[in-house]
């Protein structure tokens, strides 16, 4: 079980991190919410919570949450940019369905 950051993406959170100062690495999670049931969440991680699962990739420390690790299994992280907007985009295996706007998704 992994969980992965394209080249792009990785760059991204690297640059992030160096401009707000620093930081350990990315939280990866899911939470309840949208039209199809789960949605993902990322922030910025300073501390490891004792229960996170821990991976690295491209250099960068992915830290994700228990409840969350399950549906997150094979997930590649990217950073995409498409006309004006630019963003990180969660490839996930384990998605069946993912609503129109593509904010939440149902395993």
């Amino acid at each position: 079980m992994s969980i992965t950051l394209t080249l792009k993406a990785a760059r991204r959170v690297q640059q992030t991190l160096a401009k707000r100062g620093g930081g350990l690495g990315v939280r990866l999670g899911v939470r309840t919410a949208g039209c199809s049931g789960l949605s993902y969440t990322i922030e910025f991680a300073d501390a490891r919570n004792p229960e996170d699962s821990e991976f690295e990739s491209q250099g960068v420390t992915l830290l994700i949450d228990p409840k969350s690790l399950p549906y997150l299994a094979g997930t590649e992280l990217d950073f995409v940019r498409e006309g004006l907007s630019e963003g990180f985009k969660f490839h996930n295996p384990q998605a069946k369905a993912q609503c129109g706007c593509g904010e939440s998704f149902s395993v």
